[in-house]
């Protein structure tokens, strides 16, 4: 099984009894391959059910906590670019303890981590991380041809999985 059908399937399971889904993408629009975490999210806009709750977070997740809690979801995936060490485009389903295995070197404010504790700690959600090694995060606009395929794949990915 290649690494892609690996975290479909891991996707897959994830949502397993899903009921009401945060997705929040995470990035910042002028470090090119960062932004992908949000451009997923735009691309899933008006294409979910009112089950699924979107969030366009940039590079302040911490700033949508009270929208979540809110939502009061079952489950919650946060979409982010993350140096790896893979491939440019390849991709990992993580869970918020597996962040000390993937020490994932992000842009951001408030490591993953720490948001993602303090979410578990404010709803009862399942939390997940996708993680997209970029190729490109200098200043600069637009996504690599390896991570804008991975961006297209996650999209399609999501939109088959997610509540209907």
């Amino acid at each position: 099984m290649g690494k892609t059908s690996r975290v479909a399937k891991e996707l897959s399971d994830w949502f397993h009894g899903a009921e009401r889904v945060v997705v929040a993408g995470v990035g910042n629009p002028i470090r090119m391959d960062d932004f992908v975490g949000v451009k997923i999210v735009q691309d899933l806009c008006g294409k979910v059910s009112e089950r699924v709750y979107l969030i366009e977070c940039e590079t302040v997740p911490e700033s949508y906590i009270q929208q979540i809690v809110d939502f009061n979801p079952t489950h919650v995936l946060i979409i982010d670019a993350a140096m790896l060490g893979l491939k440019p485009g390849e991709y990992l389903l993580v869970k918020p303890g597996q962040l000390k295995i993937y020490p994932a070197f992000s842009t951001h404010m408030l490591p993953l981590r720490i948001f993602c504790e303090y979410v578990a700690e404010t709803t009862e959600a399942e939390i997940a991380l996708l993680l997209i090694e970029p190729k490109r995060t200098e200043f600069g606009e637009g996504l690599s041809p390896e991570v804008a395929i991975a961006e297209k794949e996650i999209s399609m990915l999501l939109l088959s999985l997610l509540p209907k």
